[in-house]
C-alpha cells in the first residue's frame, strides 16, 4: 500500500496518525480515499468542486505533482505521498 505523511497540524483529523495507507491508484482518488478514511480532512484538503485545494501542495516522493500528472499521477504500491500545506505569513 502507499502511505500519505499527514502534515502536524493534520493529525488530530487522522487520530494523530503520521501516516495513512492508501489502496487507491492515483494522487487524487488517494487523497479522495484518505478523505473518507478521516471526515474531518475533507474541508481542509478538497475543494466543493471535488478538486484538490490548490493551497495543498502534494509531492509523490520529492516530485510535486504538479510537475508531474497533477492528481491523475500513478502511483506504486510503496509510494510515498507528501501533503504540504500552505503557510502564510508576513506583516
Amino acid at each position: 500500500m502507499a502511505k500519505i505523511l499527514i502534515p502536524t497540524p493534520l493529525r488530530k483529523f487522522t487520530e494523530n496518525n503520521a501516516t495513512v495507507e492508501v489502496t487507491k491508484n492515483t494522487i487524487g482518488d488517494s487523497i479522495h480515499e484518505l478523505a473518507e478514511k478521516h471526515p474531518g480532512l475533507k474541508k481542509h484538503l478538497i475543494d466543493e468542486k471535488g478538486d484538490i485545494r490548490s493551497f495543498i501542495r502534494i509531492y509523490l516522493g520529492d516530485d510535486d505533482i504538479k510537475s508531474l500528472d497533477g492528481p491523475s499521477t500513478r502511483i506504486e504500491e510503496n509510494s510515498l505521498i507528501s501533503i504540504i500545506p500552505a503557510i502564510a505569513g508576513g506583516m
